[in-house]
């Protein structure tokens, strides 16, 4: 390994969290509402007032998270806080049981429920990172309660209290998706890590999660995890979506099973994690321009999604993740290769240092969009920081050895 390099690269880790955490305080933190704002353009400068609420979450949780890593600021306790409160006033649905809404107008009247429960998920991670730095139970109560929610409601255990229903007529096609238990699995190793109290039913449940991956949609033969299955994991290839590959879920994915088999011991999951990042990487790495590809094919056919040859900021995250955890855990020079690549992709394509924080949305040949945006509904405080902190750590523990 080149040192030097490598402590370069390390640096400019750091300066870049530096400017994206700044970024969002300065720019998208609402001081009138509280929460934040995250539809802003290059300089910052706010597009659209509506909220997200998922956002609301991730940032609740991510100004914790820096807390938790670098110890507790000011500054960065009352933007988790603001979130956090901005979600409690008004994000939930009290009249369905409590399940959160999708986006909100900027003063937090309800706008728009959607079916899945990623809001509940972030919610629920932003109130566990805030009660571990902070002690307040009220905070590790509300995380509690929607982690139970997001579980009965993903087994089936209870009706969904929105009463919006699948989105395809059961009777015809039902299923399985991804991201249902990638997802749990990572507010699973948050709750586990903020409330060891409860350890054994986080242990149980993290559990599950990989065994539902690993069983349905993991597919080594076709060497992909594919986004949408069967009930029992059937293949459903003769339509686009049963053929979906998104890269980057793949690749977040696999440093979520590589977390849970390094706290396990489990060397043949965390064997299979590899498998999954370097299937990923390789399909769906763009050989002409360089930069993931947002959505492929599994056989090679047409993608149906009109995105699906972009360029994502958050997919290059997960690599930046991804990579540098294996090569910790192996020091095999494939997976810091893969990083080196990476980060000379995101330095050349995605970071502003005039302007700070990444363009999120590029098109193929890795041009930002036009005009270019730093955030929108689904881009805020959230997959840029979380990336930068944990490759940070990282670096720091492939230094030290």
């Amino acid at each position: 390994m080149d040192l030097q390099k490598f402590q370069k690269t390390h640096q400019w880790i750091k300066d870049e969290l530096n400017s994206s955490a700044n970024f969002w305080l300065e720019h998208g933190l609402d001081r009138e509402h509280g929460g934040v704002y995250t539809c802003l353009d290059r300089k910052g400068e706010i597009f659209s007032t509506d909220k997200s609420v998922w956002m609301q979450g991730r940032c609740g949780w991510i100004y914790s998270f820096l807390c938790t890593n670098y110890g507790v600021r000011k500054e960065w306790l009352e933007a988790s806080k603001s979130c956090i409160d901005f979600l409690e006033e008004h994000c939930v649905n009290r009249d369905a049981g409590g399940r959160l809404y999708f986006t909100v107008t900027g003063d937090g009247r309800p706008l728009r429920q959607r079916r899945y429960c990623f809001s509940e998920d972030f919610y629920t991670m932003a109130n566990a990172e805030y009660y571990a730095n902070t002690g307040d139970t009220a905070s590790l109560e509300r995380a509690r309660r929607a982690y139970e929610l997001t579980y009965d409601l993903r087994h089936g255990r209870i009706k969904d209290p929105t009463g919006l229903g699948p989105k395809t007529i059961p009777e015809t096609r039902t299923g399985r998706a991804f991201g249902d238990p990638m997802i749990y699995l990572n507010v699973t190793a948050v709750m586990r890590r903020c409330d060891p109290e409860r350890r054994e039913l986080y242990d149980a449940r993290a559990k599950e999660c990989v065994d539902e991956i690993l069983r349905y949609h993991y597919k080594p033969e076709l060497k992909c995890v594919l986004e949408t299955v069967g009930p029992n994991g059937e293949l459903q290839t003769e339509t686009t979506a049963g053929r979906v590959v998104n890269p980057g879920h793949d690749i977040e994915g696999s440093w979520f099973l590589a977390e849970q088999a390094n706290l396990t011991g489990d060397r043949e999951l965390h064997a299979i994690a590899e498998n999954i990042f370097r299937n990923a990487f390789e399909a769906g790495w763009d050989k002409q321009y360089g930069g993931l590809l947002y959505f492929i094919d599994c056989m090679g056919k047409p993608p149906e999604a009109y995105e699906h040859d972009m360029k994502l900021w958050w997919p290059h995250n997960e690599i930046l993740i991804a990579s540098m955890m294996f090569y910790r855990d192996t020091k095999d020079p494939y997976y810091l290769d893969r990083f080196y690549e990476t980060v000379d992709y995101c330095q050349k394509h995605f970071a502003d240092p005039a302007y700070g924080e990444w363009y999120g949305y590029l098109r193929r040949d890795g041009l930002p969009t036009e005009p270019p945006c730093k955030g929108s509904t689904f881009k805020g405080p959230f997959h840029v920081p979380r990336s930068l902190i944990i490759v940070d750590k990282l670096m720091d523990e492939v230094e030290q050895a």
